[in-house]
């Protein structure tokens, strides 16, 4: 903890990689106003640093990834709160510069981002994971929606990203009921990437950052946007991009580097132009 975040750590576990820890563990990182604020901080400085190729999103403790917003009332800011009640439209503003703007910035990065999972995503907890490229979860790991329990929605983009990984069936589903699934299950779905086994994890995580913190900068912020945008487009209109996106990629001394270094038999040194 720190002066600047009272409920995040920001550290950087290898060359290359940031990580932003929830920091709630006595909450199983049930999110509130404040670390929304500073996770935008935070991923804000990340976008911002050159130097920093890949991001890791986590949660402290071995009980939560993160289960969504804190409604145990013990956790808010007071005066954030008669604001959000008394406000015009206070609670439509809270989410979208609240947990909506995370999400939103993570989904909009033109860096690799990964979401290590340990214990339980669920509600926003689940739509921040989705927010991230790569989730990487442990074996004990349990992910679901659990929003409607108490009347509440997947608000925080979950409407959105739930059936964009699992379908739309599958999606109400999970949200209507209530479900929470187990890591395995929550892989067959589309929730997540990969599974490993609990005291791998993380070192299965730390390598994969490091792992894309040494790819060549301009072809990953590249292959993002084209793979990004090719979701929601049709196939003419990605070949088109990928037209485009070949033109700053090809010419550029990352592709010099790479390929001399292939024939080199050498590792490259990219250095992101």
């Amino acid at each position: 903890m720190s002066a600047e975040h009272e409920t995040i750590l920001v550290d950087h576990p290898r060359p290359g990689v940031a990580r932003i820890t929830l920091n709630r563990p006595q909450a199983m990182n049930a999110y509130t106003w404040r670390m929304t604020q500073e996770l935008q901080a935070a991923i804000a400085a990340f976008r911002d640093d050159d130097a920093q190729k890949a991001l890791l999103v986590a949660g402290a403790g071995e009980r939560a990834f993160c289960t969504g917003g804190d409604i145990s009332g013990t956790g808010g800011d007071p005066a954030h709160g008669r604001w959000v009640r008394e406000a015009p439209m206070g609670h439509g503003r809270e989410m979208r510069e609240g947990m909506q703007a995370v999400v939103a910035m993570l989904r909009r990065l033109d860096k690799p981002s990964v979401a290590m999972i340990r214990g339980y995503a669920v509600a926003g907890g689940l739509a921040l994971a989705l927010g991230c490229d790569i989730r990487l979860a442990a074996a004990s790991a349990k992910l679901g929606d659990t929003a409607g329990k108490v009347g509440l929605l997947p608000d925080e983009g979950g409407a959105w990203l739930f059936p964009h990984a699992m379908g739309l069936d599958r999606a109400l589903k999970m949200s209507l009921l209530n479900e929470i699934y187990d890591a395995a299950t929550a892989e067959r779905l589309g929730l997540v990437t990969e599974v490993a086994p609990d005291a791998e994890l993380e070192g299965r995580a730390l390598a994969m950052c490091e792992a894309l913190a040494g790819k060549a900068p301009l072809a990953v912020r590249l292959i993002k946007m084209m793979m990004a945008k090719a979701m929601e487009t049709g196939f003419e209109s990605s070949l088109a991009d990928a037209q485009m996106a070949v033109m700053i990629a090809n010419p550029s001394q990352d592709v010099r580097e790479g390929t001399a270094a292939f024939r080199e038999k050498r590792a490259p040194k990219f250095q992101g132009r």
